[in-house]
């Protein structure tokens, strides 16, 4: 019995692998079956072989969804806070059109303001629309689900905590954008990509250089990372994905705190750049 399963097991097996199968080749796939089925040694046999067309599944995970929604709301927007932030001030100056702006009754210091929160609105626009639209996604998913499964989910699919996500993203790219301003007064366009790029990298991995202490022996060298923690800006904290897609609360305070920080630290670049801008001779 053995050694006839085996060997029509293999015939059933190049022909699923050769393509179109024979006619003796389907009846041997059947017979191997029912041979199993028969057998004592087998249990709950069964066979999804098909011979006529290939299969192509295709699983969908809600907890993917919102993952890869969210990653992509939060890199779409930080290529527009980069790219078009560091464009801002360096434009007008090389148009020349810096100059017709400046003759109108209106301060540098509010030409910058206006810029900044110009792009924070376009920003804010994108982040909603896209939000919008993952949970459209999200919803015709739960739609789709069975009521069974859908009832063993943690949270529902449309979460109204997304809302938090999408405001805590909006406020990294507000920090995102008050740098890339901040380096545009003063440089080149590709200089301020590459200071602002550099930053926001750096700021993924705040928690390592305050506890960077921990693996270096140096005092000097652990003093100096704990300094480039507090005048870096630390964006790891806005990243609350894995709460959302896990179902994890967020607290207020928290929400409250890294708000508050990323206010102030906006308020700290954009006087830099007002103070540089002041300064700086367009002659």
């Amino acid at each position: 019995m053995s050694r006839r399963i085996t060997r029509r097991r293999t015939v059933a097996g190049l022909a699923a692998l050769g393509g179109t199968a024979t006619l003796p080749q389907r009846a041997g796939a059947d017979d191997v079956l029912d041979a199993a089925r028969k057998d004592p040694t087998f249990s709950n046999v069964d066979v999804n072989l098909k011979f006529n067309k290939p299969e192509l599944q295709i699983s969908v995970d809600r907890m993917k969804i919102k993952d890869l929604g969210l990653s992509a709301i939060a890199v779409f927007g930080l290529f527009i806070a980069v790219f078009i932030g560091i464009q801002l001030v360096s434009k007008e100056v090389e148009r020349r059109s810096i100059y017709a702006l400046l003759a109108k009754p209106m301060s540098r210091t509010e030409l910058l303001l206006g810029k900044f929160f110009g792009l924070v609105a376009t920003l804010a626009v994108n982040v909603a629309v896209m939000t919008a639209a993952l949970v459209v996604v999200l919803a015709v998913y739960a739609w789709l689900t069975p009521a069974d499964l859908r009832a063993s989910w943690e949270s529902s699919a449309t979460d109204p905590a997304i809302v938090i996500v999408a405001a805590l993203i909006l406020a990294e790219l507000a920090v995102v954008t008050a740098i890339a301003i901040l380096f545009s007064t003063f440089t080149s366009p590709v200089l301020a990509a590459a200071f602002t790029v550099g930053l926001v990298i750096a700021g993924q991995f705040g928690a390592d250089l305050k506890n960077f202490e921990q693996v270096v022996e140096s005092r000097p060298v652990a003093w100096m990372a704990r300094g480039l923690y507090y005048v870096l800006p630390n964006l790891a904290p806005f990243d609350v994905k894995s709460q959302y897609v896990h179902a994890q609360a967020i607290p207020a305070g928290y929400i409250g705190l890294t708000t508050g920080y990323a206010a102030l630290y906006v308020a700290a670049l954009l006087t830099l750049s007002a103070l540089f801008f002041s300064r700086r001779d367009f002659k």
